[in-house]
């Protein structure tokens, strides 16, 4: 059975903020499982987003809610554990629509994952997502 591995404790790290405004855009909407919240990239190409894990889980699957009109053309999923190098773990290509989407892979033991957005439907290079999560088991 998988189930979130996101722990209490995650810190997660994003590439920019929609002029800077974390109140209304910030990475913390990425998490609250609420409709009317998100996290709105700054513009430019290559936006990103870092989670830190506080001990190890076994990913399998993205689950992630994009805005149709700012989604990513495709998402590179990297990870390893603390103290390692990321590595390329799988590369998914979303549509560019608002409804949430699952993308299953190869069980990987992490501590650290990150997900590129390295080209973006916007014209101005901006990435929004309403909710995200990685699933998996817990050792």
């Amino acid at each position: 059975m998988v189930e979130s591995v996101l722990y209490p404790g995650t810190v997660s790290r994003v590439s920019s903020v929609l002029q800077r405004d974390v109140k209304q855009f910030g990475k913390q909407f990425l998490f609250d499982h609420r409709e009317e919240t998100c996290w709105n990239s700054d513009q430019g190409s290559s936006q990103w987003i870092t989670l830190e894990l506080p001990q190890k889980a076994y990913a399998s699957e993205i689950h992630i809610q994009f805005q149709g009109g700012f989604s990513s053309r495709n998402i590179i999923l990297e990870g390893c554990l603390k103290n390692e190098d990321l590595v390329t773990l799988t590369e998914f290509y979303p549509e560019d629509i608002n409804a949430l989407q699952k993308f299953e892979f190869t069980e990987q033991c992490v501590e650290k994952l990150r997900l590129s957005f390295p080209s973006s439907t916007d014209f101005f290079g901006r990435i929004v997502v309403y909710h995200l999560d990685v699933l998996g088991r817990k050792p």
